[in-house]
């Protein structure tokens, strides 16, 4: 059972920007992972988001990656790969991890991007969720394999593919 935690700052549209819509966005994530179990089986899983203005973005980039500049979104795991796969089940409740959306780089993303704010942010909520279940991009090996799975979720939710070239 999947427990969202969201924490918004006045920037962001908490009707819009809603537990329901990050829940969404989040199990289909996890259905399209490795662990689709964590989304629907008994063991309370818990994701936290915090909906932040650029300022913030930009200072936790710079204390945890070293980037002094606003991102779209960054992502704390908790979990460790045994947590995700069932093997370790000591503990009544999974805390997956948090994830930061940055309010002005992902509007101004969705902007180039000829895409409303809402579908960006659930892609942004998906990219961030898989971060938090192992996937990155950043090696080689998986960056192809976790934008197939982005893209698997987005047609899920109804979300055009954001890595094809508008013709």
């Amino acid at each position: 059972m999947l427990e969202v935690a969201i924490e918004s700052d006045g920037e962001w549209d908490s009707n819009r920007f809603s537990e329901q819509f990050v829940r969404r966005a989040a199990e289909a994530a996890i259905a399209e992972s490795a662990f689709p179990q964590l989304a629907t089986g008994a063991r309370t899983v818990e994701l936290s988001v915090r909906f932040a203005g650029d300022d913030e973005a930009r200072a936790l980039n710079a204390e945890w990656r070293g980037k002094d500049k606003p991102t779209n979104v960054l992502s704390f795991p908790l979990a460790e790969i045994d947590d995700l796969s069932g093997t370790n089940f000591a503990e009544a409740e999974l805390l997956l991890g948090d994830i930061v959306l940055a309010r002005g780089v992902c509007e101004a993303e969705a902007a180039d991007k000829g895409v409303s704010v809402e579908d960006h942010a659930a892609h942004l909520l998906i990219h961030g969720t898989l971060h938090l279940l192992g996937y990155d991009h950043h090696r080689d090996d998986d960056a192809a394999d976790m934008e197939r799975r982005e893209i698997r979720v987005l047609r899920r939710l109804g979300i055009a593919n954001p890595y094809e070239e508008a013709a």
